[in-house]
């Protein structure tokens, strides 16, 4: 663990105030008035969410009546600034559609109780030129260990071509506004408005057992190269990614500082660090898929059997496995989707 431990739990009163943290550094400004964003994913530890998830709806209604006192407050300026009759900056328009909060269950291992990350979104204009597409502003902040830390991204979605070739870069799940009740294996896949915060996972990369590269644009239909047993074609926080398998074995998810992983998602702590594990079995051909992860696995949308068991408290590895079909859309905590398609389809 790269922190040391919250020795507090989080109270309903810091998460608030780290919303509104996260919607400051998230603010952009333009000529004529300054945008804010408008989703905000609240991780919080299993104990605090535990302790918590019954006045979650509350904590969801005060956050939004924080953000707007703050940007009233913000709009207003101080008394100073307005004495000196300072340059008037533009004003903040709080979002079209409201403000979007979810809290959620935060599966990842080594985070404390009293850590709260949070992920934003603001969609800005898209540009007039064809096909230029919008770009998406993807805003972290962190109370990890009592530290507070914050970063900014920018991920382009390029618009189809006429033809109907192209796609979206960036993640296909949503991010639910509906301020519910959040937590456990329900909580991780928040659906219902179009794009997804990502999270800060390195750009994923293939070692020893295959490459991951980067594919904007057209989205075809990659085919396994030589000497690997099956391609791997997906969507994350840096766009559209092509991976060769070229291992018997593979281990799939977020990865970090104490886990290995062979195809590295950037993505949100909904999805696993080592979210599963896909074996080819060197005798048959064929492809099984053990599932690890908290908030489960689909394969072309059935549920795959959680390999994992808690017992007194202690995590413990069945073993199990199911068959993967030679074309499968692999589904990791509804948050990412991977196109599998072995060598031997074609």
């Amino acid at each position: 663990m790269d922190h040391p431990a919250t020795t507090n739990p989080a109270t309903a009163r810091e998460i608030i105030l780290e919303i509104v943290r996260n919607m400051r550094e998230g603010l952009e400004p333009l000529h004529y008035s300054t945008l804010a964003p408008a989703i905000y994913h609240v991780y919080l530890h299993p104990d605090d969410m535990e302790r918590l998830r019954g006045i979650v709806p509350r904590i969801v209604e005060e956050a939004r009546r924080a953000l707007d006192a703050e940007l009233e407050t913000l709009n207003r300026g101080s008394i100073v600034d307005r004495l000196k009759l300072r340059h008037e900056q533009p004003k903040i328009t709080p979002p079209d559609g409201g403000w979007q909060v979810r809290i959620l269950e935060n599966t990842d291992d080594e985070t404390d109780p009293g850590d709260i990350v949070i992920y934003s979104e603001l969609a800005l204009p898209a540009k007039p030129d064809f096909g230029a597409g919008s770009m998406t502003k993807r805003i972290a902040t962190r109370r990890m260990g009592g530290a507070q830390t914050s970063s900014q991204s920018y991920d382009k979605e390029k618009q189809p071509l006429p033809d109907g070739r192209g796609s979206a870069s960036g993640m296909g799940a949503a991010a639910s506004g509906t301020g519910g009740a959040a937590g456990g294996a329900s909580s991780g896949a928040a659906t219902g408005v179009s794009g997804a915060a990502s999270g800060p996972g390195c750009a994923p990369t293939g070692v020893a057992g295959g490459a991951a590269s980067g594919a904007m644009g057209a989205a075809s239909e990659a085919s396994p190269e030589a000497g690997a047993f099956a391609v791997i074609q997906y969507d994350d926080g840096g766009g559209r990614k092509t991976y060769q398998m070229t291992k018997e074995q593979i281990v799939v998810g977020r990865g970090g500082r104490d886990y290995w992983t062979d195809l590295k998602l950037d993505t949100l702590p909904d999805v696993s660090r080592e979210h599963f594990r896909l074996r080819r079995d060197p005798e048959s051909g064929k492809f099984f898929l053990k599932d690890l992860s908290r908030l489960g696995t689909t394969i072309n949308g059935e549920k795959a059997p959680s390999s994992i068991e808690y017992v007194e408290g202690e995590k413990r590895d069945r073993n199990v496995e199911v068959p993967v079909p030679e074309t499968a859309r692999i589904g990791l905590a509804d948050v990412v989707y991977l196109e599998f398609r072995s060598a031997s389809n074609g």
